[in-house]
């Protein structure tokens, strides 16, 4: 940290639609994250989970151009459907990542749930706004996901 600076920190807060169970399940099913994680345009080729503490996560991602990179982590705190907190690091960083916290907390709010997003500490400013703008529009994308999911009647036989 810089001396005398704040920590660089992300916090985003965003209502998405479903309970908390469903936004739970959207980032602990490994089919259903690939579905919407990530900026607008990327894929996720492969996902790997083991939403437990001390449990794994290993997520590929593929921009619209250019070679797929990797972010990796484990599980820290599991605790359905209210709360996740797990390490974040890029298997490729640019010099200026650090290895970060991530903690998503969900609180309903009838049919829909409030989730806050926060993350931190970053090495700079820059890679902090990185963050915030994959966030942003990887909410977007989970709100959608979570709107087809309801729309396909996800969880029912």
């Amino acid at each position: 940290m810089r001396p005398g600076a704040e920590p660089l920190r992300l916090h985003i807060e965003r209502v998405v639609p479903g309970t908390p169970a469903d936004v739970f399940r959207a980032q602990t099913d490994p089919t259903v994250l690939g579905r919407w994680w990530g900026p607008s345009g990327f894929t996720c080729p492969d996902v790997v989970l083991d939403p437990r503490a001390g449990g794994g996560l290993r997520i590929t991602m593929r921009p619209p151009e250019g070679d797929p990179f990797h972010l990796a982590g484990e599980f820290l705190e599991v605790d359905p459907p209210s709360r996740l907190a797990y390490t974040f690091r890029w298997e490729e960083p640019h010099p200026d990542d650090r290895e970060t916290v991530v903690t998503v907390t969900l609180d309903p709010l009838g049919e829909a749930t409030a989730i806050t997003v926060d993350q931190g500490d970053f090495a700079t400013a820059d890679r902090l706004a990185l963050h915030v703008a994959g966030w942003t529009e990887a909410l977007v994308r989970l709100a959608g996901t979570l709107r087809d999911e309801a729309g396909r009647g996800a969880g029912k036989p």
